[in-house]
This record gives structure tokens, C-alpha cells and sequence, in this order.
């Protein structure tokens, strides 16, 4: 048995010579026992940022790191399903696709995170619920996925620990933008999940954080090469974030958002994504034919009130609130100030900056710059306008949720410069390309 010399593992990364599983694994190992120094972190992911590694090297590091804290094991009656988002703005996808998909028969263990920057994080979400548990312990967890089908919190220390680890040092040494180490860090978390099938929404535009096709394709390809490549069927859906996903963009205001889904009132584009993905996930866990199949299950639990049923049953079992679906505005923070933005011209609405509709949210006390922020979970806008809406002069074009007036009018001032209204709209497609794995 060689010894493993991690000066010679780092040469060989520096230089672009694939370097042996082995000690792919022996160094992941020694960051959560300590025998991998801080140091020797920073010059691997240096290393990969600049010079990459090859497809096996990234399914080996991807298990590695999956492998350094627990990975569940499920005995259930039906498939354990996931999705994960590459982030965006307005996306509450997750709140609605667990409880559809749990609805039809699968399991969502959903390990979700804060969100950081201009995208908002479903964690940060369901923390607006008074009472529900973000950091359940890992009996509730089991059991809420077992007895409801589907429970939605934040990740534990125990699971992917050496990924923390990584990211922090990814992020102090400017090499968080490397496909490889993006691929590890989401599939590590998502893989020790336990999962049977999982599905993928790389979000492309203004509001994404690839925001060119070309980018978001090789993002998507690597993840859904790698896990496939670690033993979970996985697909992905590249979509369209050149503007919000839904009509809300905070925290509080896109559970109601989401309450208003599950209750028939619903925002086209926000459903489009959500059918789709549960769609895909359905097929790769085997609880539909095909697509076609799937889109009608979905369609057929939202509107007999199945997932809205798992949703609520879902909230109180994890601490929220036994009548959150018939009194939502009980228990969600509501801002101290509530007031429309008002159209100064008429015309069509034809572009919107996403981004710019994110950091407004921060500026609002929404969001996070550093991990460590605190959030105001009552701030953020909703009634925003999308991209084709008619507008006259007076319009609304969002409703501002803020917590004093000067916030409001600066985040005011960011949301109408996100604007662009003139005689016509362009016309894109939400869904652009749906990836499988290359055989």
C-alpha cells in the first residue's frame, strides 16, 4: 500500500495529471480529521479552479466529500426524489414540488439552504412560518418523511461536513466559480440524501448566477453526468431567470405567494417550472409513464388539494402551525409598511433586471451578504409585473414590503430602474433545453 504524500496529490492537480481515487479520497477524509491542513484546502481548490479535473476525478471527489458525514438510508413503500435549483429570484419551486411529489407517491427528504447575495434561499422561507423547525434533529426529519412524505429543512453538521469546510475556503480564496467544485458542493449534500432520482433547474439569465446558456449547459451537463456517474438518475431542466420566477420576491411574501398557488390562484411561469420538474421527477422515480403521464398527476394533486393537504400536514409536524393554510397572515411577519410603485409611463413591459430585483431585496433587510446576516423575513415586493404586461401610467408595477421609508425608497428606486417598458416584448422561452446524462 502506497503512502499518500499530499504534496505530490497537489503537484499533480497543479500540473493537469489525474491523480489516483485513492488519494482523492484519502484528502477529502483529512479534512474532517484534521490531517488535511487549511492550507492544503486553499491549494486544491486553487489547483482545480485553474486547471479542472476529469469526469471520474469529479464523481470520486463528489462521493468523497458525500462520504465525509452521514448518508441516509430510507425503507419506504415508494421512490426518495429530490430536485435542487442553482438559485435565483422569486424561485419558490421547492415549497410547492415536495408536497406535489410526496402527493403522488414519492418521498422528498429536501435538505434546502439559506440563500446568500441576490438569491433567496428556501430555508429563509419556511423560517418565516412561526414555529417551523428549520433545524430539525434527524429522528423528526425521518419521520416527518416517513408519515407525511415529504419534510423541507436546513443541512446538519453530519452531513457533507468536509463540503462546509471547502466552500468557506472556496470563498475567501476566490475560487468558488469552478464547475468541478460547484458539482461536488451541490451533489455532496444532495447525494447523502439517499436519494433514488433527482432533477435539476440550472436557472440562465439576469437573475441566475450563469447568466449565458453556454454556462448554464456545462454547469447542468457536469452535474447531471456526475450524478449519474455516482449512482442516481438525475435530469435537469435549464430555465429561463431573466426575470423573477414568481410575482413575489422575499421571504413571507413568497409563502403567500405559495399559499395563493396551492389555493388556484397561480402565477403562470412559477407553474410551468413546478409541473415540469415534478413531471421529470415522477418519470425517474417510476410513479408516471412519461412526461405527459407526470404533467397530469402534478396538474390533478394541485387541484384536488392533495399536495396543499401534505404542505399543511408537512408545516405542523414540523413545529408551524396546525391552521397556517387557512390563517397564513397569523403567523407570517408583516412589514410596518406596505405601499404600490406606481408606473411613470405607459407602455409594455419588455425587460426586467432579476438581479437588481434581488439586491433590492437585501436592501430592504431581505436578504444576505455574508452568511452571517440577519434577515427580515416580512420585507420584499410582490405584485411584481413580468415581462409582456400591458402598463399605463399609474400602474402598479410592484408592491413594496418595507420596513421604514427610506429603505422603501431606495429599494423603490432599484425596482423601477430593473424596469424597461417600451412599445414591445420580446418573447422567450421559460423552459430552454432539458439535459439527460450522455450515454
Amino acid at each position: 500500500m502506497s503512502t499518500f504524500l499530499p504534496q505530490v496529490f497537489l503537484g499533480q492537480i497543479r500540473d493537469g495529471v489525474s491523480p489516483s481515487a485513492a488519494d482523492i479520497r484519502t484528502f477529502i477524509k483529512g479534512i474532517t480529521t484534521g490531517e488535511t491542513s487549511s492550507a492544503q484546502v486553499g491549494a486544491f481548490v486553487m489547483a482545480v479552479y485553474l486547471k479542472g479535473l476529469g469526469k471520474d476525478e469529479i464523481v470520486t471527489l463528489t462521493k468523497a466529500v458525500r462520504d465525509s458525514g452521514d448518508v441516509m438510508r430510507w425503507d419506504l413503500d415508494g421512490p426518495v426524489l429530490d430536485k435542487h435549483s442553482t438559485g435565483g429570484v422569486g424561485d419558490n419551486v421547492s415549497l410547492l414540488l415536495g408536497p406535489v411529489i410526496a402527493a403522488c407517491g414519492g418521498y422528498v427528504p429536501m435538505i434546502s439552504g439559506q440563500g446568500l447575495g441576490h438569491t433567496g434561499g428556501t430555508l429563509d422561507k419556511f423560517s418565516a412560518i412561526l414555529g417551523y423547525n428549520v433545524n430539525a434533529d434527524n429522528t423528526l426529519f425521518r419521520r416527518t418523511v416517513k408519515d407525511i412524505g415529504c419534510a423541507i429543512i436546513g443541512q446538519t453538521g453530519a452531513l457533507a461536513p468536509a463540503d462546509k469546510i471547502m466552500y468557506a475556503i472556496r470563498s475567501a480564496t476566490a475560487s468558488v466559480d469552478s464547475i468541478p467544485l460547484i458539482t461536488a458542493s451541490i451533489l455532496s449534500k444532495k447525494l447523502a440524501e439517499g436519494l433514488d432520482g433527482l432533477v435539476l433547474d440550472i436557472k440562465c439569465g439576469s437573475g441566475a448566477f450563469m447568466n449565458n446558456r453556454d454556462d448554464a449547459r456545462a454547469l447542468a451537463k457536469s452535474l447531471i453526468t456526475v450524478a449519474n456517474g455516482a449512482g442516481v438518475k438525475t435530469s435537469g431542466l435549464i430555465t429561463d431567470m431573466n426575470q423573477p420566477l414568481a410575482s413575489a420576491a422575499g421571504n413571507a411574501v413568497e409563502v403567500r405567494n405559495v399559499i395563493n398557488h396551492f389555493n388556484g390562484t397561480r402565477d403562470a411561469r412559477l407553474h410551468e417550472v413546478t409541473v415540469a420538474l415534478c413531471a421529470d421527477m415522477l418519470v425517474s422515480g417510476g410513479l408516471a409513464n412519461d412526461v405527459d403521464d407526470g404533467r397530469t398527476k402534478v396538474e390533478t394533486v394541485f387541484d384536488n388539494g392533495k399536495a396543499a393537504e401534505v404542505f399543511a400536514h408537512m408545516v405542523t409536524a414540523l413545529g408551524g402551525p396546525s391552521d397556517f393554510m387557512d390563517k397564513p397572515d397569523k403567523y407570517l411577519d408583516v412589514a410596518p409598511l406596505v405601499f404600490d410603485l406606481i408606473s411613470e409611463r405607459t407602455g409594455i413591459v419588455s425587460a426586467i433586471d432579476a438581479r437588481t430585483i434581488g439586491n433590492a431585496v437585501i436592501v430592504l433587510g431581505g436578504g444576505r451578504k455574508t452568511p452571517t446576516d440577519k434577515i427580515d423575513t416580512s420585507v420584499g415586493f410582490d405584485h411584481i409585473a413580468p415581462i409582456g404586461t400591458k402598463i399605463s401610467k399609474g400602474d402598479v408595477l410592484a408592491r413594496i414590503h418595507a420596513p421604514s421609508h427610506a429603505k422603501a425608497d431606495e429599494a423603490g428606486k432599484m425596482l423601477r430602474d430593473a424596469y424597461i417598458i417600451s412599445e414591445s416584448a420580446p418573447t422567450s422561452p421559460l423552459i430552454i433545453e432539458r439535459i439527460e446524462a450522455e450515454t
